[in-house]
């Protein structure tokens, strides 16, 4: 056969430099005299010595020649089997059939590349990435990746020996995505992406950021996920999901580390699995409606508790495989608990393997350090400016709702989303195009991710909600995107958390001085949906834990600290407690072991089950009542009875539901001193029943109480037209309920 190939050509074939490998690899129409009916085949194996063109039924059809010592082969064949061929390959003694993938053509449609061009691709994940499917009868996987300033990439993994010339992709320059189908790849393959840069210039081999699992730190390749999923078996669930979640229903979210919740015998963690067998049933009994657990994306570094994720995609394999979350998932709806993952969008580590400079540029990031560098985290800040990012990231929201089932996306950060000045100093930021620090395109990402998660269709994903981790007095983040707020389901109120916490913390003496920090919080309460966080942030980086912020002896921190877990509980809002809270741990959380578990065991133990019994019968209680949570978001459901008892150290509201009889008297009382014959006032005349006392003695507490309630007098009080005497226990909560 003539020499049909440059010199030049199969030159930067071989260097794996070729820039448009399609337009040479693979049968092509020749222009040779006579050629007729046939096409030119080349092919470039590095791995054969010999490579023939057979038909499907093994019949030879070439045997291609060797143009080039390091393996390019080139032969021509007829062109009716152009689109059937196979490759027969040997090397020395061992000889092996393979489908060229040279010839298949794009597998991107028309559409996918319209709407991947324009950013508004919401099922990116289905069309980038690694998927297994059948071509033409042929079943391999086909790659799709975006970088669109390389001039070459390749997929690298176990199935070429890692080699980035055997596999390199086809590009779609209008949109930077290059792909390829690769015959014969399967499940649990391991792979990356071989990148040149711009300049020629090699880069750090590329985890997939679309890989719908991954390896096992500290290993870090990309898996081909298995396309079989289980069959979902939540319909009752998701059919009520939305109510579950709506403002009126009764929220109090367990927030979990799944690596440290526990372990098992021997310190490894345990898997999902095992979590849905001893994590979920433990939520039920305890009375919470929902988890809400770390960050589960695949992250290289367990000290960053994965909010330094590079695989948002893919669950992390710390705990077992997509099928392994998705029954954990599945436990928690059987169980009637919502489940809610800490979501990421704000930064991401600068590991090589990751998104940080993926195609030898700043793709995902800002090049400017003054947007594109987090201070606080040596992170890199997403570029919300670029729609293939912003798309990236809310496709990454969806399918967590979609293909998991995920009730609902708590998102990290938001401040410093919001604000260009997050963490800087003078002259560390860059203000926005009308002088300002606030970031326009975080804002326009945000609602427009808030606007697609709840325009979710019933069974896509619908009935799923966000929550904003906010720190600020950013107005609106609660309120829809379409009367100016951000969109948001619901919002941390880290002021209460700070106020109260600060309070709590004061020797009982001084707690007169600072009787505000309490009620501060019910002049904005309802200004947005709050959620009462006591996260995970309150017992890290040498806080300690809530028992060890408590002052006094042994009783006084127990008692202090079962009196402002049931303030919480009665306070408006929706509520969020950490693990180990629960039951007061006493030191700090550590994410490298589990909780300690056995300050619950013996006869010492009693103070702590204690507290995580009345955890227990709070959530029960909270959920029970609809005075307690029907109207946690609106300021009908609250009222000050004694607002300034500053001197007693004594609170006393009350919490209205939407019937005029649902009412719950909270009395608050947060100094070591009883108070008998103490009068308040009631809203409602009849039976007071005493549904909760935090200093009861099945909770540790010295049993001082009120014999199981009290009887409405017709006597007004505290502005209320009716009262009664009651008796306060020393450092703690009661709650009466009526009727």
């Amino acid at each position: 056969m003539p020499l049909a190939f440059s010199p030049e050509i199969i030159e930067a074939v071989i260097a794996g430099r070729h820039s448009d490998i399609f337009a040479v690899l693979g049968p092509h129409a020749t222009s040779d005299k006579g050629a007729g009916d046939q096409v030119r085949l080349a092919v470039f194996r590095p791995d054969a010595d010999a490579v023939q063109a057979i038909s499907p039924d093994g019949t030879v059809l070439a045997d291609l020649d060797r143009l080039h010592a390091d393996g390019f082969f080139a032969a021509d064949l007829p062109a009716d089997q152009a689109d059937h061929y196979r490759l027969r390959l040997r090397r020395l003694e061992t000889t092996w059939e393979i489908d060229d993938p040279y010839r298949f053509p794009p597998l991107l449609g028309e559409m996918d590349r319209y709407l991947i061009g324009e950013g508004r691709h919401w099922r990116l994940y289905d069309r980038m990435g690694a998927h297994i499917l059948a071509e033409n009868g042929v079943t391999g996987v086909r790659f799709a990746v975006w970088a669109p300033n390389a001039s070459r990439v390749s997929v690298v993994g176990d199935f070429n020996g890692w080699d980035g010339r055997i596999h390199m992709m086809r590009k779609h320059p209008g949109i930077g995505v290059w792909e390829i189908f690769i015959p014969g790849v399967t499940a649990g393959s391991r792979y990356k992406y071989e990148l040149l840069g711009a300049d020629g210039a090699l880069l750090p081999l590329k985890a997939d950021p679309f890989a719908l699992t991954a390896e096992m730190r500290p290993a870090n390749a990309s898996v081909v996920a298995d396309p079989a999923q289980a069959e979902w078996r939540d319909n009752a669930w998701m059919a009520q999901r939305k109510a579950r979640n709506r403002r009126d229903a009764a929220i109090s979210i367990y927030e979990v580390h799944l690596g440290s919740w526990r372990r098992g015998p021997d310190g490894r963690f345990l898997n999902y699995r095992e979590l849905a067998e001893t994590l979920v049933p433990y939520v039920k009994e305890m009375g919470f409606t929902h988890i809400e657990v770390m960050p589960v994306h695949e992250h290289p570094f367990d000290g960053s508790w994965g909010y330094q994720a590079l695989g948002l995609y893919a669950p992390t394999a710390r705990f077992g495989t997509p099928t392994d979350f998705q029954a954990f998932v599945e436990a928690c709806h059987d169980a009637d608990i919502g489940l809610i993952i800490d979501w990421v969008p704000g930064h991401f580590p600068t590991d090589a393997h990751g998104l940080y400079q993926f195609d030898g540029t700043h793709l995902y990031d800002h090049a400017d350090p003054r947007q594109g560098y987090h201070p606080d985290w040596n992170t890199a800040i997403y570029n919300f400016g670029r729609n293939e990012v912003t798309n990236f990231l809310i496709a990454n929201a969806l399918f967590w709702l979609r293909r998991y089932h995920i009730d609902g996306l708590r998102v990290d950060a938001v401040a410093s989303m919001l604000y260009l000045d997050y963490s800087r100093k003078e002259g560390e930021w860059i203000p926005n195009q009308f002088g300002g620090r606030e970031n326009l395109e975080a804002i326009d990402f945000m609602r427009q991710l808030n606007e697609l998660v709840y325009g979710e269709a019933e069974g896509q994903g619908g009935g799923a909600i966000t929550i904003a981790e906010e720190s600020t007095a950013w107005p609106g983040v609660s309120r829809p995107a379409y009367v100016g707020g951000l969109g948001f389901g619901y919002k941390w109120n880290m002021g209460w958390m700070h106020d109260t916490l600060r309070y709590i913390a004061r020797d009982p003496i001084h707690r007169r001085f600072h009787h505000h920090d309490l009620t501060f919080g019910l002049l904005y309460a309802f200004s947005e949906n709050f959620i009462l966080p006591l996260s995970h942030d309150e017992v890290v980086h040498g806080k300690g834990s809530l028992l060890a912020r408590m002052p006094g002896d042994d009783w006084q921190k127990f008692a202090n600290l079962r009196a402002y877990f049931a303030f919480m509980w009665t306070h408006p809002g929706k509520k969020l407690l950490f693990m180990g809270g629960e039951f007061a741990q006493g030191r700090e959380w550590n994410h490298d072991a589990e909780l300690d578990w056995h300050l619950l065991e013996g006869q010492g133990g009693h103070w702590h089950r204690g507290v995580r019994d009345l955890i227990r019968d709070l959530n029960h209680l909270y959920r029970a009542t609809p005075a307690l949570h029907g109207r946690d978001c609106e300021p009908e459901g609250f009222s000050w009875i004694k607002g300034a008892a500053s001197d007693e150290s004594v609170l006393v509201y009350c919490r209205h539901g939407y019937q005029p009889n649902q009412a719950a008297v909270t009395v608050a009382s947060f100094t070591p001193i009883p108070r008998e014959k103490y009068r308040i006032g009631l809203p409602l005349p009849g039976h007071w029943r005493e549904a909760l006392n935090s200093d009861a003695g099945c909770y540790g507490g010295s049993n001082i109480g009120n014999g199981g309630g009290v009887e409405a007098e017709n006597l007004p009080w505290d502005g209320q037209p009716y009262s009664a005497l009651i008796t306060v226990p020393p450092l703690a909560t009661l709650v009466f309920v009526h009727g």
